[in-house]
């Protein structure tokens, strides 16, 4: 394992991720302002059309999967676009750290830090707009919904070099909320127009929602979801690690 992974690193980017106050504030207090406001619109018993699945406890697992996603995402492709630029990337190219242990090493070091996210949000849905799931449904909500943002984690890694670190936020915005509306994590898919809900359950983030929705409606994650996330994964994470070996800025 450890030639895969480089277990200092990952230490590292926890430790540099934990002490960046304002991206931590942001990433986990973000998404559960976000939740208030959406949820404060719809009563206890709306549902999501065409299932049984309310609209507060819809609303629970969208905004914990968009808080997660937002602290994988987000950190970590303008990191690595910073660090390009400062050549930190260049130090570690001169090292024995193959591209596919740089890369799983951010995607490890950003999911450690998404369960504040995810947890804060379950927190304020269940104190505040009284949402309640069976025991075992939070812990394996909060196990799918982590497990999830990894393949956005490795998809910050590989906009990192593909964006300098002047176009870097503007491109991950782009793609951030375009994924997370499109998904269906901001509203639910099945209000859209047939060809965009065509469109939409080939994206990543509606795979990922799908997780969180199967459990909370006491199933178990469709084996076509894990699948299409598993895709996005080996793709996201193959690309990065050939932009990683490729690299030459600052070389």
């Amino acid at each position: 394992m450890n030639q895969f992974l480089s277990w200092p690193l990952v230490r590292l980017e926890v430790t540099r991720t934990l002490r960046n106050k304002k991206f931590m504030f942001f990433s986990v207090i973000y998404p559960s302002v976000i939740y208030l406001l959406i949820s404060s619109t719809r009563n206890t018993t709306d549902t999501v059309p065409g299932s049984d699945l309310t609209l507060q406890g819809f609303f629970m697992v969208s905004m914990a999967s968009f808080g997660a996603l937002t602290a994988v995402l987000m950190g970590n492709s303008e990191r690595i676009a910073k660090e390009r630029e400062k050549g930190w990337v260049r130090q570690l190219r001169l090292t024995a750290l193959p591209g596919r242990g740089y890369v799983l090493a951010k995607i490890a070091g950003a999911a450690m830090v998404t369960l504040p996210c995810i947890v804060v949000v379950f927190l304020v849905a269940a104190t505040v707009k009284h949402v309640r799931v069976d025991a075992w449904q939070w812990f394996a909500l909060t196990g799918v919904i982590w497990a999830g943002s990894l393949v956005f984690a490795a998809l910050g890694v590989a906009i990192g070099y593909v964006a300098g670190g002047d176009a870097v936020r503007p491109i991950t915005m782009i793609i951030y909320f375009g994924l997370s509306i499109l998904g269906g994590l901001w509203m639910p898919s099945t209000t859209f127009p047939q060809w965009l809900q065509d469109i939409s359950r080939w994206l990543p983030t509606h795979a990922y929602a799908a997780l969180g929705q199967a459990v909370e409606t006491g199933g178990a994650p469709h084996a076509r979801d894990i699948a299409v996330l598993c895709a996005y994964f080996l793709l996201f994470t193959g690309g990065a690690a050939w932009l990683y070996r490729k690299d030459t800025s600052k070389a």
